[in-house]
């Protein structure tokens, strides 16, 4: 950091410790001051900054002012008592390969900043479906049961987060405590292996209600927002077999989580074992009242070890990145100086000294003013990107070579390129920027001819001391005429023929019409079979849909007699075929004519008749009517590799719909057996047999797995006789080691992010717990970024090993083909409370 001064602090009691003895003094004005921070892209951070003032000596007030994470207000710093710790801190997912810190903007003192930490995180942790749109600010993490006042954080947690212990002493900290609330501590291990890793040591005190309630009262800064709350229990004293301890919630008031009972033992599969609900998404005031109460059948207490509460930040916008690389581009041409020491964003939350900035979001660069500041070399190219530049000022340096291509440059009213070394001509498009007002380009060395259009007085030009430009030459009068008088009758001629055309489609369009109408009807009465695909035999299925069949001795034909089997579906056996116009089908025949076969068998060829999609295996020519167009969303129930076709494009298509459902149905009914295939039956579903969309997630995150690794989801030998695809990768990525889960054939071959996305998206799906699994559209938009950083072009982040080359890109061909699949239309930014 060039800017500000080094102080050392006095503290009012004499105690601090070694990285609160100095901090760093900026001064009092309008610009900002920024640390710059090397990030991995996408990989998660604990960003943390602190604060601690000392003593008031000379200042008349103490500092207020304003903290920014890149172009995001982090928070407003006010300092109200000297000996205080002032600690601010998010949890990131790293937008780029750096970030900003700046602090700006003081209303009161000078601003001053202690320490900064940017510390990484495992894989798995605190991860949200919204870290696309939103940073997680810190509001609250509590020990509860702690022993001392003392905050507890690194050795004793590895990712150094602070835990405030619930014995500090702060004005509307942990107020409201109710009668009976008892601390209890245990030396035993806790198993913390959940997806947050919160330290043994916080796990192993907890405080308990003795009179059957908890209750606190907690004030959160910046409230009332958006919140990720979690709440961690583990059960640290051993109850005997006739003891439970069972509680709700009571405040804050959420059907989803105040209904559901608590059993810290059930719930962590066991006693000494960590259990952490949580609400993803939730609403909570600036005073949080938060209770817990044991229930009827309890013979204990409620028990709370820990709780964390972060609130959603939404990311405001850089400036434009195409701005921001011309704006770099000068910045390498300027000799050194004030200007190239200019760190952050160009416009927030202050503007650079030397341009101006829009008011939209992104901000765009209105205004450049770089006159006589020694600039050496040609204007960048890529300033014709800089759609909203509306003033350049670049007189008075040492710019060489000729005028670069600015005929985007719309909205472009002033232009001061006087005394410099430009050469070259004028181009003609410079009068026809509607916006163009002035130009001084005067003691330069331009040539040849200037536009016309720059002498008709709209724009204010000086062009002198630029020995080889001139006037253009006067043209003759009678040839614009003609030339005039000639474009005329050609557009003439050219509206009559456009007339004709038009009158002669519409005649052709009656003739077709009246065509279409007579062949609907000769279809209508036609008895004879279609040469369009379905399949039907023994039985009519006009009502699901179809309408129109082939004969079975067409199908004969069509398979050769069904000699060559290809696979075998939920209700038999699957043949290739050829039709007559060469089409390939693929043509099932059911094992028996059973009612229950047969229902499977009706299912999915209504569903194939009413839903369209390119990844999915379509029915061949149905009646296809204005009233009969639906595309419902369905529960597959048993999405598998094996049901999932790949044709001559690598494109995936979804096969087997006979045991799926509309998910318009009651999925509250709840069928006597799960159905799906090991390996990939959800087990939520598998446990109480209740169906939900949630279901096919699960299913499809162990297709991910498979794709990714290699493997198959069940495997004695590649992850013995307890262990499945499932446990084997998330073992692993909670390590931290995606490249161990890597199919070897594809390593080499594609970046370790992208892959790491993939991964992380494919274990979010395969959570136990269906609510803790995300939407299908959420699967869908974490594809679409892992292909979007396999696309890059930073070859040093790939997977290295050996491997052949024929069969990498064969499977890369599979993974980018299978996985690019279109955007859904989601919501713009717009969080809507959702416990989970």
């Amino acid at each position: 950091m060039n800017h500000g001064k080094s102080v050392q602090v006095k503290n009012p009691d004499g105690s601090l410790v070694l990285q609160y003895q100095r901090r760093r003094d900026f001064p009092i004005d309008n610009k900002k001051y920024c640390y710059n921070l090397g990030t991995k892209e996408r990989r998660r951070y604990l960003v943390r900054a602190t604060f601690q003032y000392g003593s008031l000596e000379n200042e008349d007030s103490y500092p207020k002012f304003d903290l920014y994470l890149d172009a995001t207000k982090w928070s407003t710093v006010t300092v109200l008592d000297a000996s205080r710790v002032y600690v601010e801190e998010m949890i990131i997912r790293a937008p780029s390969s750096s970030i900003d810190v700046c602090i700006c903007c003081a209303t009161t003192g000078s601003p001053f900043i202690s320490t900064i930490e940017l510390r990484p995180l495992n894989l798995s942790m605190y991860a949200t479906d919204y870290e696309d749109g939103f940073f997680l600010k810190l509001a609250a993490r509590v020990n509860f049961g702690a022993p001392s006042e003392e905050a507890l954080r690194y050795p004793d947690d590895p990712y150094d987060r602070i835990w405030d212990s619930d014995l500090v002493k702060r004005q509307n900290f942990l107020v409201g405590v109710a009668p009976g609330t008892v601390r209890i501590n245990t030396t035993k291990s806790i198993d913390i292996q959940t997806r947050e890793y919160p330290p043994v040591k916080v796990m192993q005190t907890a405080v308990v209600g003795e009179e059957g309630m908890l209750s606190y009262r907690l004030n959160l800064e910046d409230f009332p927002a958006n919140a990720r709350a979690y709440a961690y229990f583990a059960e640290i004293e051993d109850l005997r077999a006739n003891e439970t301890r069972k509680f709700k919630m009571m405040q804050p008031y959420i059907s989803d989580y105040s209904n559901a009972v608590v059993n810290i033992a059930e719930n962590a599969n066991g006693s000494y074992r960590l259990y952490e609900p949580s609400y993803m998404n939730v609403t909570l005031d600036f005073v949080l009242s938060f209770s817990f109460v044991k229930t009827h059948d309890s013979t204990q207490g409620p028990l709370l070890n820990a709780i964390e509460i972060s609130k959603y930040l939404k990311i405001a916008s850089k400036t434009d990145s195409q701005d921001v690389t011309v704006l770099d581009a000068f910045q390498s041409m300027l000799a050194a100086s004030s200007l190239t020491n200019e760190g952050g964003d160009p416009c927030v939350p202050a503007q650079w000294d030397w341009v101006n900035c829009s008011s939209n979001a992104p901000p765009r660069i209105t205004k450049i003013a770089l006159s006589g500041k020694n600039l050496k070399g040609e204007i960048p190219p890529e300033i014709n990107n800089m759609e909203a530049l509306e003033e350049l000022w670049l007189d008075g340096n040492f710019l060489t070579g000729s005028l670069p291509d600015i005929s985007n440059l719309v909205n472009l009213k002033i232009v001061h390129m006087e005394k410099n070394k430009l050469s070259g001509s004028l181009p003609k498009y410079l009068g026809s920027l509607p916006n163009l007002r002035e130009l001084y380009i005067q003691n330069n060395s331009f040539t040849g001819e200037v536009p016309p259009a720059l002498l008709n007085g709209k724009v204010i030009i000086n062009y002198e001391d630029n020995p080889g430009l001139h006037k253009k030459a006067t043209k003759m009068l009678h040839f614009k005429l003609i030339l005039g008088i000639s474009i005329g009758i050609l557009a003439v001629l050219l509206v009559l023929l456009l007339g004709s055309l038009v009158y002669l489609r519409s005649l052709q369009r009656k003739a077709s019409h009246q065509k279409t109408n007579d062949q609907g009807n000769s279809l209508r009465n036609s008895t004879k079979p279609s040469t369009a695909y379905s399949i039907a035999r023994g039985w009519h299925l006009m009502d699901e849909g179809v309408s129109y069949y082939i004969s079975f001795s067409e199908l004969e034909e069509a398979t050769n007699n069904f000699s060559k089997k290809i696979g075998k579906g939920s209700f038999g056996t699957v043949y290739y075929g050829q039709m007559k116009d060469g089409k390939e089908i693929a043509v099932k025949i059911m094992a028996d004519s059973s009612s229950h076969l047969r229902q499977q068998f009706v299912t999915e060829v209504a569903l194939l008749s009413r839903i369209h999609h390119r990844n999915l295996v379509p029915l061949i020519g149905f009646c296809e009517e204005e009233h009969q167009r639906c595309n419902p969303s369905i529960i597959h129930r048993d999405v598998k590799t094996s049901n999932i076709l790949l044709d001559i494009n690598m494109r995936a298509k979804v096969s087997d719909f006979g045991l799926s459902r509309q998910a318009e149905e009651d999925l509250t009914h709840i069928s006597s057996v799960a159905r799906g295939t090991v390996g990939y039956l959800d087990p939520e579903y598998y446990a109480n047999q209740q169906l939900t969309e949630k279901s096919d997630v699960y299913s499809f995150g162990v297709v991910l797995l498979e794709l990714i690794s290699g493997k198959k989801p069940v495997s004695t030998e590649d992850f013995g006789a307890e262990m499945n695809i499932v446990h084997w990768a998330r073992a692993l990525i909670r390590k931290g080691d995606v490249v161990s889960i890597v199919d070897s054939i594809i390593i080499g071959n594609a970046k370790i992010e992208s892959i790491w996305r993939i991964a992380e998206v494919a274990i979010q799906c395969v959570q136990q717990r269906a609510i803790s699994r995300p939407k299908m559209q959420e699967v869908i938009l974490a594809i679409q970024e892992a292909i979007k950083i396999e696309k890059g072009t930073d070859s040093s982040q790939k997977l290295s090993a050996s491997g052949s080359s024929k069969a990498q890109s064969s499977r890369k061909t599979l993974l980018t083909s299978f996985l690019e699949i279109e955007s859904p239309d989601l919501s713009n930014g717009c969080l809507v409370p959702a416990a989970r």
